[in-house]
């Protein structure tokens, strides 16, 4: 016997073994509907006592058959025949071939039938127990009943053949019960000895035993098995002792676990119990006890029952039924023909200790299992060897084991030795490995807690479904598995590996593009998409109560300030963080949202962060946002990153080109030819699922220029974000500036409405005078503003301080030694001069340092304007301007007194003007009598 039955268990010693074959040439499906329906009547009730059980088989070797005397459920007893038959001219044919087929069993059959469907005519007519004739495959109601008689008929032989062997009274002429290679060594042995007739007692009553337990009379099996063991074991029968050991633990092990060991006794529970109380009907040959050995008559076969030891006695422990499966083992061990037999012990033994919850012990087992040599096999037979083997360390709950031998089979399934390599066995074997090794196809699965199993092993495993997919001839399949690979195993990838993993992947997608369609295999597996997170990764860093905290920070930023009409909505930055953390130790509070909103039809941003891990430079093509909601049209981006660049932002963006509601859900990038949708819910680092954004209806937009330079100064308190530009100039005390705006409409809209209003902000200081002055009628008169077109406004500056009480300027003059020099003049009037040419840039600390003096006004115009849909819904747009002035004083009156006049009503005052400027200026009084004053020079 050569080729095992790896789905043997221990409950399969209880049953009889019918063969369902075709005959001549039947319609597969068709046969297979009948094998299922009879293969349906796997136990029959006879009478009210007993039952017997039925395995079939639809290919067995007939060679196997050969050791149906060693153990009886191996031999064939019943024979069910299929076949066509059209015409009556056929049926000839058709009886010899049944009768053919009966030849190959015929040493062992005890009954057959043939099942004939599409005959009709006299022929059916006939009235025949071997054979039934059915006018077609559906017209067949009964097949269950003829098999139910079938079996039935098999019982009766069965139980005749039990009978005669139990209660044999022919003296010592025991048959020698052999297995096929025994048969040329007990060639000239005395037949005559004792040692010879102990070993034909003890082969026979482990004979009956098989019988018996066929029967459905347990206790007589085991009594009969004990007895064997006895006898075998005092001549030294080993491999026949071995067979009555293994018959009793099945005995046991029916007793035991009336549920069954291999999963498939479920529809036999119930009467499985049954035979244990009817061994107490006395019928001929039964025995209920345990007989002492030494009760046993000259032929060993029949024996006084009337000693009752106890059914506990006759009946192994869960714990001793192990311990006689090894000893079992190890005596068919001896034998090398009888390594399939070895093999089946090994795994009924395991299918016990699975029951048992003995896992240790069952890989022990399962260990000399992989040991036991079967001789040549094919591959086929290899690839079964180890699928079995994968299943029973499954079975004992050594996930890891089972996926080694299944992946075993899975090579074997593309052996060098095979002319046609099956890779889709591979792939398919392959893929159940995928358990044992905490492996997934689902990339979410590894962005949750720290990684599960063996890197180095896993990393194998993705390469090996990369090949076999390639070589199967679906290379989408193999972008998909090399893509997860590098997805989730990037941690564990040397350089070199990158490098290697990427470059194939570049290779499989110029030919076959990689995208976020879900892959369906034959069998019915969904293939998840694999969305590339880590190329590049998406952070930004934050320190928080210094420690560096790793978040995501997107910034959502209109252009410019939107706000509506209603009181209650208040003024918006121009730039509000959607999601910020907040850490006060330890407590973290992730991600709360802020409220914004976006213009239908304008430009919108999200800013992020990213980061290349990769050892050289890594190209992202098409990176734009992904949304849900209003009809929005992403601006896709290309970025070049350095080899393991440091955080980089980027800022991506879109326009949305409808109001309502919109919710940015994450980015879409396309890395080494593999499209990728990346959703906030899939980065470790955010704990949302998305950002909700109102888009209101349009609005149009204005650009602002100045005919004055930009600056950097920013009124304080107001921030940068809140300015769209900012002006500064340094002028004199008393000097006007004017300041030409031109407002040009860059939007889509037009601007129906437009307000300016000032103020002055952060200043201490008192001014006279209006500090900004315009006149808008002229600019109004242009409205409504076309989209492209531009209107102008001046804006007069004009700075009146107060520069008396200068102390520290006095002091600074007196200890320079300044000369004042007489010189009677009308109260002067201060003299607006011409703005002086900068020579050193505004704002500088030399410039400060050198006109400690100077005092700052600070103010920000604001623009207030709408059009449009945005109008109507009461949305406007504001644009401020910041002006910052430096005031630098022009004349310093530095003393004051008086001189008597020529009338007692009268008198002159007396000033000493210094003039603290770097230029010549001219006082000029009332009576136009002007006064020169050089740079730094002091007159009266």
């Amino acid at each position: 016997m050569s080729v095992p039955d790896y789905m043997q268990c221990a409950e399969d010693h209880q049953t009889v073994l019918v063969v369902v074959q075709p005959v001549g040439i039947v319609p597969e499906d068709q046969f297979f509907k009948i094998y299922k329906r009879i293969a349906s009547v796997s136990q029959v009730n006879i009478r009210d006592s007993q039952r017997i059980l039925i395995r079939y088989r639809h290919h067995y070797l007939p060679e196997n058959n050969e050791w149906g005397d060693f153990q009886t459920h191996r031999k064939v007893v019943g024979l069910i025949s299929i076949t066509t038959c059209a015409t009556s001219k056929e049926w000839p044919q058709t009886a010899e071939r049944f009768h053919g087929q009966k030849e190959v069993y015929s040493s062992t059959l005890y009954d057959s039938r043939l099942l004939v469907f599409g005959l009709s005519g006299e022929i059916t007519e006939q009235q025949r127990t071997d054979v039934a004739f059915y006018p077609s495959f559906e017209e067949c109601s009964d097949v269950e009943k003829r098999v139910e008689d079938f079996v039935e008929s098999i019982y009766i032989v069965l139980e005749s053949k039990r009978l005669d062997r139990a209660t044999d009274k022919s003296g010592d002429k025991i048959p020698l019960l052999c297995v096929p290679f025994e048969k040329k060594d007990f060639v000239g042995l005395d037949t005559d000895s004792r040692h010879y007739k102990k070993r034909c007692q003890g082969r026979m009553r482990k004979h009956v035993g098989d019988l018996c337990l066929q029967a459905g009379m347990l206790q007589d099996a085991l009594v009969h098995y004990h007895m064997a063991v006895e006898l075998l074991r005092g001549v030294n029968d080993f491999l026949w002792l071995g067979a009555a050991l293994e018959g009793l633990c099945s005995a046991s092990v029916i007793f035991h676990y009336p549920g069954g060991t291999a999963g498939k006794m479920m529809g036999r529970k119930q009467s499985i119990s049954q035979p244990l109380d009817a061994g107490k009907r006395h019928r001929a040959g039964a025995q209920e006890v345990l007989i002492d050995p030494g009760a046993l008559t000259t032929n060993g076969i029949s024996a006084d029952t009337s000693t009752e030891i106890g059914r506990a006695k006759n009946c192994l422990s869960p714990e001793d039924i192990i311990e006689k499966y090894k000893e079992a083992i190890s005596y068919y061990g001896k034998y090398k023909n009888a390594g399939v037999i070895e093999l089946e012990a090994c795994v009924k033994a395991v299918r016990v200790l699975a029951i048992q919850k003995r896992a240790r012990e069952a890989s022990d087992f399962l260990q000399n299992a992989v040991y036991i040599n079967l001789g040549q096999l094919s591959e086929e037979e290899k690839i079964q060897r180890y699928s079995i083997l994968s299943e029973l360390y499954e079975l004992i709950g050594f996930h890891r084991k089972s996926a080694f031998f299944k992946r075993v089979a899975a090579m074997q399934c593309v052996a060098p030795t095979i002319p046609e390599p099956g890779w889709r066995a591979c792939y398919k074997l392959l893929l159940e490995t995928l358990p044992g090794y905490s492996l997934s196809l689902d990339p979410k699965d590894f962005s949750k807690g720290t990684h599960r199993g063996w890197a180095a092993v896993q990393m194998r495993l993705l390469h090996e479904l990369v090949y076999a997919s390639r070589r199967m001839g679906n290379p989408a399949l193999s972008v998909r598995h090399l893509s997860f690979l590098l997805q989730t195993m990037l941690d564990f990838l040397s350089d070199q590996e990158k490098k290697e993993v990427t470059q194939s992947l570049e290779n499989y997608t110029s030919k076959c593009p990689g995208g976020m369609e879900i892959i369906t295999l034959p069998d019915g597996l969904k293939l998840p998409p694999v969305p590339f997170t880590k190329l590049p990764i998406v952070r930004s860093p934050r320190v928080v109560l210094g420690s560096l905290l790793t978040v995501l920070m997107i910034i959502l930023t209109p252009r410019d300030e939107i706000l509506r009409g209603a009181p209650d909505r208040g003024r918006l930055s121009v730039v509000l963080y959607v999601f910020h953390f907040l850490m006060i130790a330890p407590a973290v509070d992730f991600f709360t949202p802020s409220y914004f909103q976006w213009v239908q039809g304008d430009v919108c941003e999200v800013q992020l962060m990213v980061y290349n891990p990769m050892p050289y430079e890594l190209r992202v093509e098409n990176m734009g946002l992904l949304t849900s909601g209003v009809e929005f049209e992403s601006l896709p981006a290309a970025l070049s990153l350095p080899a393991e660049s440091g955080l980089y932002p980027v800022t991506l963006v879109g326009v949305p080109r409808t109001a309502g509601n919109i919710t940015v859900n994450g980015y879409h990038t396309s890395v080494f030819g593999v499209t990728s949708d990346c959703l906030l819910d899939g980065l470790p680092s955010v704990k949302t699922s998305g950002c909700l954004v109102e888009v209101i209806p349009a609005l149009p937009r204005l650009q602002l220029q100045t005919s004055l330079p930009r600056s950097a100064y920013t009124p304080h308190p107001m921030s940068k974000e809140e300015l769209s530009s900012s002006v500064s100039v340094q002028l004199f005390n008393g000097e006007t500036q004017q300041l030409t705006i031109t407002l040009e409409n860059i939007g889509s809209e037009d601007i129906e409405t437009l307000e300016l209003t000032s103020k002055i902000v952060s200043t201490k200081e008192k001014v006279f005078g209006e500090f900004l002055s315009w006149e808008l009628d002229e600019a109004l008169s242009h409205l409504p503003l076309k989209p492209g077109q531009s209107v102008t406004l001046t804006v007069n500056i004009k700075v009146k301080l107060d520069f008396s009480g200068q102390e520290n300027l006095l002091q600074d003059l007196n200890d320079d030694g300044i000369s004042v020099t007489g010189l009677p003049i009308s109260s002067p009037l201060r003299q607006v001069l011409k703005p002086r040419a900068e020579t050193k840039p505004v704002g500088s600390e030399s410039s400060k340092a050198e006109y400690s003096h100077i005092k700052t006004l600070e103010a920000v115009l604001n623009f207030k304007y709408s059009g449009g849909a945005g109008k109507v819904e009461g949305y406007y747009r504001e644009l401020s301007l910041g002006v910052h002035v430096d005031v630098e004083p022009s004349v310093f009156f530095t003393r004051v007194s008086t001189l008597p006049a020529t009338s007692t009503r009268h008198c002159h005052l007396l000033l000493d003007i210094f003039n603290p400027t770097e230029h010549e200026l001219t006082v000029r009084a009332k009576n136009n009598q002007d006064l020169v004053l050089h740079a730094s020079e002091c007159q009266r």
